[in-house]
């Protein structure tokens, strides 16, 4: 089956094209200046329209204890969009750091290990990062436009890519509490009113797999996941780099898939890796495949989709 190749768009780049993007790389105002929520207002529209990936420096960490930098950073994403909940507990900034977990803790997650991570996208429109303290060794982010890879696919393994855009189960995180479903489909690349988007996160979808009431990944289904993994890796698609104290990644997840290298701390604690994330929805966000309603609650263009549902006990 052949499919169209996206033949132009701000978020189809390589590592060296979003190097030298203008979306990329800027220098923060100081929070809640006009100055900096007009930067703010440009990046939710770059982000949708432009590359999909902003990095800002000059968060000012020094002058912020752990309470003052979490208020700080979800009032400067709320100019972005709307907070969502990133667990059971309604939590809207989430600690990014080694908590001790065993990996048979239903508590572990991907985020609170060290661990290297796969590329994938989280469930929101777009994530932010605020790196407080970067790690003694390791820990560095790598960002890749899925444009790029559906290109790819679509000219050198259509058949893989039509596996890929049809849809995979996925289970139920361990940490979705408030989520009563056991499972929902969406796939890992879609069109929806003529607007791309990529979405993928093989850890569940592996966990699907080994649910007793779900069919086993098909030989297909894994060539086209470890494909796509193995095209993230390539130094020239995916940008890499590591955020530094003050540092704020933005990322479309709709247009981007990103990763995280295995980090080593460092002994003191004040010194050991820790980057507060906020999950947002965006209100110029693009429509989704219907597929996607189980798991994001809506599918229109600019609704609030997206995140966690808080546990009612």
């Amino acid at each position: 089956m052949e499919h169209p190749i996206i033949s132009e768009h701000s978020a189809l780049w390589n590592s060296a094209q979003l190097a030298r993007h203008p979306d990329w790389d800027r220098t923060l105002p100081p929070p809640g200046t006009p100055e900096c929520n007009a930067l703010l207002k440009q990046v939710q529209h770059d982000l949708e329209h432009g590359s999909g990936a902003c990095l800002l420096h000059g968060f000012p960490v020094d002058d912020h204890d752990l309470g003052s930098a979490q208020a700080t950073l979800l009032s400067m994403c709320e100019q972005v969009g709307t907070p969502l909940s990133q667990s059971a507990e309604g939590d809207l900034v989430f600690s990014v750091r080694d908590a001790g977990f065993k990996m048979d803790d239903p508590r572990a997650r991907g985020p609170n290990t060290r661990k290297k991570l796969s590329f994938h996208a989280d469930r929101c429109d777009v994530i932010a990062f605020l790196c407080l303290q970067p790690a003694e060794e390791g820990g560095e982010n790598d960002v890749v436009s899925s444009m790029l890879l559906y290109n790819e696919l679509a000219r050198n393994h259509p058949d893989l890519l039509t596996v890929l855009m049809e849809p995979f189960y996925y289970a139920r995180h361990t940490v979705d509490l408030g989520n009563e479903n056991p499972w929902c489909q969406q796939p890992v690349f879609s069109f929806a009113a003529g607007r791309f988007a990529c979405n993928v996160l093989r850890v569940l979808i592996d966990r699907a797999a080994e649910m007793d009431e779900l069919p086993d990944l098909s030989h297909e289904q894994v060539e086209a996941l470890d494909l796509l993994q193995t095209l993230c890796e390539e130094p020239e698609r995916r940008m890499r780099f590591r955020l530094e104290r003050g540092d704020i990644l933005f990322l479309n997840n709709w247009v981007t898939l990103h990763r995280r290298t295995a980090f080593v701390d460092a002994e003191a604690e004040e010194l050991r890796r820790h980057i507060l994330r906020v999950w947002l929805s965006v209100p110029n966000s693009r429509p989704l495949n219907r597929m996607f309603k189980d798991n994001y609650g809506a599918v229109g263009a600019g609704a609030v989709r997206g995140g966690m549902r808080a546990k009612v006990d």
